[in-house]
This record gives structure tokens, sequence and C-alpha cells, in this order.
């Protein structure tokens, strides 16, 4: 089965690879759950699928072509039939998967660094674990079990922001021993609840806005990727907007179409000094969620890890769709294939030193990050405890993470820091960027 698992990556290796991370104490190789479309809830997704598709083109029927940035919220995020709202999206099954089920070290070694940066700031107590768009809660967990390690007593929480109702309780169910739903006229920050078995508190946020003020540890990986965009062409000496309408007649639901005016985007959007692209993606709730971190980290004190794949202000065309780990037109059956474009990191990093006193390092690849910090000592020690039916199989996932042919240098990281440590952090350069 797992040796299947590989052939199913190899057709995706341009993005991800389907593999499965091994069960390091079974006596043989884990058991594929069964999906919801093989327990027979297909029909029912599919319907969702239509509406969806009917709701956005009687939307644009009657009030003309939507920005690209609201087709993508829409198909992301609708309550009824959006893509992450009521259903597992993630894993060999899935449409995707990511770097935490791919192989524990991943989550491991991102926890050692958050450790390693948090004592070297003092080792504050009490403080947050803040994750932006948790996924299955892999990467939170395997954080917790570092952190609860090595936090030498410290007193901390965790608060997951997270929009999704199916996905919060998979996460729960993750890394909680319990876990309950707050009721909805409760009037709290917070929508859910938990307790993970150590006792650390877990609190879910549909907005970072509600996360309590207080030292923060901030991880988001694979967050900005999926933040809409808009997409941009420079006309002449003015910006003009790429629109999404219904399809001519004979063609199948959407197509592109170039505003014939400024829209509200293009006419206010203004360009990096040294921009040289005349076609680009731009994510006005990037700069305003990056904004929100730059602030809180300035006024709490705190750090943030930014995972994603993406580019430093290069690429022009980026926007995309994901079904069953394959490419697939974002145009055709919205809500049916996860939607992403490749993260501006070039806008991120400018957003961040804008808006608040903040010290960033990075970008660096994926690769370069976790052979820094290590990633073959933990894998050589992994393979040690295998199984030897599993030991290929661990090694298989750690070179998809770091191989340049592969994740190693699509995927980026970004750190952020409170500007008032600039002189220190050269003095103690942060591991894994230097």
């Amino acid at each position: 089965m797992l040796r299947e698992v590989l052939k199913i990556g190899s057709r995706r290796c341009y993005s991800y690879k389907s593999v499965r991370r091994p069960s390091l104490g079974a006596t043989s190789p884990p058991k594929v759950e069964a999906t919801k479309e093989q327990s027979g809830s297909s029909p029912t997704i599919e319907n969702g699928h239509g509406s969806l598709s009917k709701q956005l083109r009687a939307r644009i029927l009657a009030t003309g072509p939507i920005p690209v940035a609201e087709y993508m919220r829409e198909v992301l995020t609708n309550p009824q039939a959006g893509y992450y709202m009521n259903r597992d999206v993630f894993g060999r099954e899935g449409d995707f998967i990511t770097s935490p089920e791919i192989s524990q070290i991943f989550g491991e070694l991102v926890g050692i660094w958050l450790v390693s940066e948090w004592r070297k700031m003092g080792s504050p107590s009490p403080f947050q674990l803040v994750e932006l768009g948790p996924g299955r809660g892999t990467l939170a967990r395997d954080v917790l079990k570092v952190i609860t390690k090595f936090k030498l007593g410290a007193e901390f929480s965790m608060h997951m922001v997270e929009v999704s109702p199916f996905l919060s309780k998979a996460q729960a169910q993750r890394f909680c021993y319990s876990h309950e739903t707050v009721p909805e006229d409760s009037q709290l920050p917070h929508y859910q609840v938990g307790t993970t078995a150590t006792g650390t508190k877990a609190f879910w946020h549909r907005r970072l806005e509600d996360v309590p003020q207080g030292f923060s540890l901030v991880l988001a990986h694979e967050f900005f990727d999926a933040l809409p965009v808009h997409k941009l062409q420079l006309a002449g000496n003015k910006w003009q907007e790429v629109l999404i309408d219904v399809a001519s007649e004979g063609e199948k639901d959407f197509r592109y179409v170039l505003s014939r005016s400024q829209t509200p985007v293009s006419s206010v959007f203004r360009p990096m000094p040294d921009e040289t692209r005349s076609c680009l993606e731009y994510s006005l709730e990037t700069e305003r969620q990056v904004g929100l971190l730059a602030e809180r980290i300035q006024r709490d004190g705190g750090i943030a890890l930014i995972m994603d794949y993406g580019h430093f202000g290069e690429k022009t065309d980026t926007f995309r769709a994901f079904k069953q780990h394959q490419l697939h037109n974002p145009l055709l059956e919205p809500g049916s294939a996860d939607l992403t474009a490749d993260v501006d990191f070039k806008l991120v990093r400018h957003t961040a030193e804008t808006r608040g006193n903040i010290h960033c390092c990075g970008p660096v690849e994926q690769g370069l990050f976790l052979q820094r910090m290590q990633g073959e000592a933990r894998l050589e020690q992994l393979v040690s405890h295998a199984l030897p039916e599993n030991q290929e199989i661990i090694r298989s996932g750690y070179k998809m993470l770091t191989d340049p042919e592969q994740m190693g240098s699509r995927f980026k990281f970004l750190a952020m820091f409170p500007g008032v440590l600039a002189n220190h952090l050269n003095k103690y350069p942060v591991v894994g960027f230097s």
C-alpha cells in the first residue's frame, strides 16, 4: 500500500507528494481510513458544488463580473458549500497533503526552533502558542509535544484561528483530551475550548483579532496561500483588474475577463518602487493579516514563523487549483477543488516592516531551514528505531521536504521578531536562517 502511495505522490512532484507518515511502533503499515466519498456522501458534496456554481452565476449575472479574490473567498469559505467548511480535504484521500503530514520531523524541528528562540528572548511566561489555519492539527500536535518537553515549567495556552467548524473538531480530536463547543450566545472571543492530556487549555477563534493580547509564538503554515488574491494587469500607465465572468455560450462555468475601467482595488493599488512586472497577484487580506501580526508582536512581544510556498516578488500568474493531487482548472466545479496562489514574501516582509517596528529574517528555502536545524540527525535517529518496512518511507518523506526539485526550494520560511531585538539577533543569529 505504501508503495502505491509513493506512486500517487510522484504524479504531483511539483508541489506535494502524497506520503503517509508511518507508525514507528506498528507491526504493519497503517490502514487508510475511508473517505467521505467512500462512505457514500459523494452525492451531497457534488450537490453542494452545483449549488455554489449556481449562486456564483446568479450573482455575476445580477451585478457583473467579480474579482478573483471574491470568487476565491466564496469558493473556499462559503458556509454551506465552501471547500474547507464541511469535510476533510487533506491527505492521500483528499486533494493535497502538507509537510507536517509527510513527516513528524517537520513539526518537531519547528517546535525546537520556537523553544530555542523563546529561550533566547528570556523565556517569558506565560505565553500563547497561536496557529493560523491549523489544518488537521498535526503541526500543533507535534509542536505541543516539543514545547511540553522543553518549556521548563512555563505556563502557556494554545489558540487556533480556524473558520471551518469541521476542521476545528478534527484539530481538537488530534491533540485534546476533551473539548466542547461554546454556545453561540456566550459573547466569548472563542467558539470552542479544549484541554490537552497534559492540562494545557486550547481555544478556537474565527479571527486573529479575537486571540487575547499577550506574548505569542505564532505559526502560519500554508495559511497565506489560501487568502484571496486580486489579479492585476498594467494597461498603458494604469492598473486594471482581471475579473471572473460567466462563460460564453457553449463553454463551461466561468471565464476571465479584463475590467473595462479601473476597479476599487486597481485604483488604490500602489506597486513597490522597484516593481517591473506588468501583471501580478495582490492580496489585500495578506497585507491585513501581516499588519495585525506586526502590531501584535510590536505591542505584546513574540515571534511569528510563516511557512508557505511562494516567491520574492518575481512571479506573475500562480492562481491555480488542486483536486485529488492533480492540477485542476480553478474555474471548473467551484467548491470541489482547493484554490491557492503562491505567497509574495516580498509583500509580506515589506508590510511587516512598515506596519510595525519589526525585524524580519528570511525568507529562506524550506530544505535549507530543515538542514540547518539538524534534520538529517533526527532522520537517522528515527530510522534507527523504525521497523525495516518503514525505513524507506521515512527517508522518502524527509527527501520530499528538503529536495530542491520537490518541496525543498518551493516552500519558504520567514520569521518576524520585535524590532527592539534587532541588535540582539544580529549578535545571536536566528537559528535556521543563518
